[in-house]
């Protein structure tokens, strides 16, 4: 395959992957056979547990980012606490084309598509202008699995993906830390064959060579970090890209609904240039103009994708 053609469809796979990982080893302990009132105490209790990590990592707030790539898995976890009450996150979260308004907010996805029967459609490409025979279609199932006062569980699905990927998992989890604030938890997984391996070590050793992830690894003979590369590097910044998604849509609902669409796209993009050396892609002003022009033609063409 040219690699012209791989490296939009790596994009894809990264992308993709920063949502899942969660949904592996943590998730597997929250089973959806659990009360939702043992889930919900799990997850503060395992928010808990990642104090130590919040207080010492350089997000600069209560946010703890994990990765794993073994067994031909990749997965991604982000907790973190956000200043919306719990009631604000159920209302903002349980259908899926409140979802679509998150996930187009990331630089490579083109549009997302929710459609009857719980059924979202992403269509993701290379980070510019792209045609219709650059971008990947990926279709997801989404399900409430938990709705309840103190404890809501949505979870995405789809068998597969791009070069071999499969077994895509995207999940949240969220109950109240208190009357103004609450945990959730993001979780992102895929799994991947041999043909996915090479073709992302194709990227990592090309466009994607320079980036990093989150996790500090060691320390150089100057002192500075050492941060992950590679496949775990991809999916660290995929997961945190997804989750600052998750919170500029919901920061966006304070505003006059006219006015949402594009307070979103601002927030989502000085959100990830907090962190520049793993999230930076491209400048304000080509991301603006991108994304308008891009939900623009997705408002007017698509029910379910619209602006809320």
């Amino acid at each position: 395959m040219p690699r012209s053609k791989i490296v939009p469809i790596l994009a894809v796979i990264g992308l993709v992957a920063a949502f899942a990982l969660a949904a592996g080893a943590a998730l597997a302990a929250l089973g959806p056979q659990d009360p939702a009132a043992d889930r919900a105490a799990a997850l503060r209790h395992r928010f808990e547990e990642l104090r130590g990590a919040i207080a010492s990592n350089g997000f600069g707030r209560p946010v703890a980012l994990v990765s794993h790539d073994q067994d031909h898995r990749l997965e991604g976890d982000v907790y973190a606490l956000v200043d919306h009450p719990f009631a604000e996150v159920e209302r903002a979260l349980r259908e899926p084309a409140q979802w679509c308004q998150v996930l187009v907010l990331p630089f490579n996805v083109k549009r997302c598509d929710a459609r009857g029967g719980g059924a979202l459609s992403m269509y993701i490409a290379r980070k510019g202008e792209s045609t219709a025979a650059e971008t990947f279609e990926l279709d997801f199932r989404f399900r409430v699995e938990s709705l309840g006062e103190d404890f809501m569980r949505i979870a995405l699905a789809a068998d597969s993906g791009p070069l071999g990927t499969r077994d895509y998992r995207i999940a949240l989890e969220a109950t109240p830390a208190d009357g103004r604030h609450t945990i959730i938890h993001l979780g992102y997984a895929y799994g991947y064959g041999m043909v996915s391996r090479l073709a992302m070590q194709a990227y990592l050793s090309t466009a994607g060579a320079h980036k990093v992830g989150f996790t500090v690894e060691g320390r150089d003979g100057s002192g500075r970090p050492v941060y992950v590369r590679g496949m775990r590097g991809v999916m660290e910044r995929n997961t945190m890209r997804y989750f600052l998604a998750i919170e500029a849509y919901l920061d966006s609902l304070a505003a006059p609904p006219p006015a949402r669409q594009d307070a979103r796209i601002a927030q989502w993009f000085d959100a990830s240039e907090r962190y520049p050396l793993q999230l930076h892609e491209m400048d304000r002003d080509d991301y603006v103009a991108m994304k308008r022009r891009e939900l623009h033609a997705a408002n007017a063409g698509a029910p379910g994708s619209g602006p809320s």
